[in-house]
């Protein structure tokens, strides 16, 4: 069992365990903090009831929700709110960007079930699907999360590790604070500094510095249970909830946005869910995580009771209820664990931004594969400098671990209250429960989370207004972006050149063909883009061989090798223009070791002699327009004798998963047309050969987005200077695709949208 990775996450919880008990009384000037510590010298039973808050919102959230419920609707064992979008894309037709094909749904990694007409299920996708306006309000919905989530990359490294080095100042309480924070700011530097190495250069110290840290806290509970007060185990009586809501009113009410800390890094260990098993997330989080965390909050409530007239002690809970002799072993454990924390969250984060981008909803960045074992484990740099800023400015803006907890709860329950409502779509289109079933789920978990909720709006102007700002930043770059690809794709589509005029021109297309091959980038996965006529129109050559390259994200999180080409062929043999569409999950990664042009390439070979073996067989109309091959076409291309020679222009085959043993024809009729088309396959294939040898050119459209004159201001706004300057600074496709700049031709063009 691995304790590593997604269950160290669930430690950002622990980090939480040294001073969530008593968030709210942790700083002397915090009015609130002051209050309460008057309430609980007044009424030490509060302890109690605070402790059994913590024990039935960490069983109802992390527990049932999170680990039995949630994590079953993983995507192929990925997480995270994009994850649980891609399977609501995939079960219903509400991806905003329009470019998938019925021939996707035949992917082995495309699952989706089917729906009675007159069920439930099949209501609720028809209203989805029904008004763009419903599908633009979930993808906001699922954007508001993954901002949140983003958050979380921010606030958790600067909570967990500026709580554990407020470890130092218990045992020199003279200590300027600013000591502190240094130790913290140098941690979190060298935190961010080790991003690049890759998780799994360090991950295997992971596991034993969890394991060791839940056992250690547990530990220490349980001896704080046996010396201070066992009475506390009271709290496991829900009847302490109610008494200590009726005891303190709107104090008591306020209070629950500390508390809502201790169930913090459940969303995290979600998002993170891809570098371990389901399974054993589940055993290791029952087993271990869950009664460990039990035993540490209930022995700092035993610790609490005895002592909560010292002020101090109150203050620092947690490390002041450490028995003396193995105080530092445990600070310098905390500490590790901080920093595994932080790690994973960073991860998540990771994680979720390379799922945007898949999905149109990230300016295109710099994604790095850092372990050849899991595909999961990415790095982003210009992200990692970015949180490594906020999160520096975070620890030393605020300087107190009570303002950042307070940011640190609103960020958890709003990403909590969006998986809750997007839970509840894959109930009813991809589980398929029942409706009461249904309703007890959400109305449970939306009672819960909206009372947290409303406990951290009070909060927001003593530092929960810090994860907003920084959620509505990255919601406005996320959203312009999305909505710059949307307008750019339907330009493309509608001003897309018709098969016709493209077959007017002739062999030649008007043009001289030069030696060579045109590789021609487009979003398009059909009809010829606006960026090829615009560019013929210019210039007065084009290349010999002309490959129109689509590059497109699916909602599944990867692709087989083997089904990620799709050919087709474009107009007659004479012209030598073809299609080639290459699919990627969002979870695949273009790599620099991956020679994208020679797969390219081989699958365009392989084309050309599947289609020459197909030339005397029939039934080309069960072919889909992108190549996958139904069963029937299968069996009549191993069974059907007949010398019916279909339309070439119909002909498409693709993957090397379509190749099927084609029978050599026995009559005469066939023995001369397969020798004849072996002949055409040997001619096209030798001159195809010799364009590559004279050079590949790839052609990218430098396009530029422009509001319509006539738009209006916030959208000139939000194209003319928001998208612009994304458009700006994000990576350029061929860096993308690791285009050598001496085969690279930008055509620019300009769009007004």
């Amino acid at each position: 069992m691995n304790l590593g990775g997604d269950i160290s996450e669930e430690n950002d919880t622990n980090k939480g365990s040294m001073w969530v008990l008593d968030q709210k009384l942790d700083q002397p000037m915090d009015e609130e903090a002051g209050r309460l510590r008057t309430m609980y010298r007044k009424n030490p039973e509060d302890v109690v009831g605070a402790l059994s808050l913590i024990i039935y919102s960490l069983t109802l959230i992390p527990l049932i929700k999170y680990i039995f419920v949630v994590c079953r609707a993983n995507d192929s064992g990925q997480g995270g709110t994009f994850a649980l979008y891609s399977l609501l894309c995939r079960h219903a037709k509400i991806k905003t960007i329009p470019n998938q094909h019925r021939t996707d749904e035949e992917l082995t990694t495309y699952s989706r079930s089917t729906f009675h007409e007159q069920s439930y299920a099949a209501k609720t996708k028809k209203w989805l699907e029904g008004h763009a306006s419903r599908k633009n309000a979930l993808l906001v919905l699922v954007l508001v999360g993954t901002c949140m989530v983003i958050g979380d990359g921010i606030l958790t490294p600067a909570i967990s590790v500026l709580s554990a080095a407020g470890g130092i100042k218990v045992n020199s309480p003279k200590m300027n604070n600013d000591y502190v924070i240094l130790v913290a700011v140098v941690i979190l530097v060298g935190l961010f500094s080790m991003q690049h190495y890759g998780t799994d250069k360090v991950g295997w110290l992971f596991a034993p510095i969890v394991l060791l840290w839940f056992l250690l806290i547990g530990g220490i509970g349980i001896f704080n249970i046996w010396k201070y007060d066992s009475s506390v185990l009271r709290a496991f009586s829900p009847v302490y909830i109610y008494r200590y809501f009726k005891r303190n009113g709107k104090e008591g009410w306020t209070s629950l946005g500390g508390i809502m800390l201790s169930i913090t890094g459940t969303e995290a260990l979600f998002a993170d869910l891809a570098h371990f098993p389901v399974s054993a997330v589940q055993i290791a989080f029952t087993t271990v995580v869950f009664p460990c965390l039990l035993l540490a909050y209930s022995g700092q409530a035993a610790f609490l009771v005895v002592h909560h007239d010292n002020d101090e002690t109150v203050t620092q809970a947690f490390y002041r209820s450490i028995p003396e002799k193995i105080y530092w072993p445990v600070f310098v454990v905390a500490t590790l664990a901080a920093i595994v924390a932080s790690q994973a969250t960073i991860s998540a984060t990771f994680s979720i931004i390379k799922q945007a981008h898949a999905l149109g909803c990230f300016p295109r960045v710099k994604v790095v594969h850092t372990s050849k074992k899991f595909l999961g484990q990415i790095y982003i740099p210009d992200i990692n400098w970015i949180l490594m800023i906020l999160c520096i400015a975070v620890t030393a803006g605020f300087k107190n671990q009570s303002q950042i907890g307070n940011a640190y709860g609103t960020a958890v329950v709003v990403v909590m209250l969006v998986t809750t409502l997007l839970m509840t779509l894959i109930m009813i289109l991809v589980w398929r429960c029942h409706w009461i079933l249904v309703v007890i789920f959400t109305g449970l978990s939306l009672v819960v989370e909206c009372t947290y909720f409303s406990a951290v709006l009070f909060k927001v102007d003593q530092g929960g207004w810090v994860p907003l700002v920084i959620a509505a930043a990255f919601l406005i770059i996320m959203y312009v972006w999305h909505y710059g690809s949307l307008k750019r794709y339907e330009f493309e589509m509608h001003s897309r050149v018709s098969m016709a005029w493209l077959l007017g021109l002739g062999p030649s297309l008007g043009l001289v063909r030069v030696p060579g091959v045109g590789l021609v980038y487009t979003e398009l996965a059909s009809g010829v883009p606006h960026i090829f006529s615009h560019f013929i129109t210019n210039l007065p050559a084009i290349h010999s061989v002309v490959v129109f390259v689509c590059v497109k994200y699916l909602p599944v999180y990867t692709v087989p090798e083997e089904e990620r080409f799709l050919v087709k062929r474009i107009g007659p043999k004479n012209f030598h223009m073809f299609r080639c569409v290459a699919r990627y999950g969002y979870k695949d990664l273009h790599r620099k070791d991956d020679d994208f042009e020679k797969k390219l390439f081989d699958n365009l070979f392989m084309f050309v002699r599947l289609e020459a073996m197909m030339e005397g067989c029939s039934d080309s109309d069960e072919y889909s327009l992108y190549g996958q091959q139904t069963e029937k076409s299968r069996e009549n291309l191993l069974n059907n004798n007949g010398n019916t020679s279909p339309s070439i222009g119909d002909f498409t085959m693709s993957t090397v998963d379509s190749i099927v043993p084609v029978r050599s024809p026995v009559n005469g009729n066939n023995t001369v047309t397969s020798q004849m088309s072996n002949q055409t396959e040997m001619d096209e294939l030798e001159f195809m050969n010799n364009c590559r040898d004279a050079g590949v050119v790839h052609i990218l459209g430098n396009t530029v987005v422009r509001a319509r004159r006539d738009s209006r201001f916030y959208k000139k706004i939000a194209v003319d200077y928001i998208y612009a300057f994304l458009r700006k600074v994000c990576r350029e496709h061929s860096v993308i695709f690791n285009v050598p700049h001496e085969s690279l031709l930008n055509v620019g063009q300009i769009f007004y949208v």
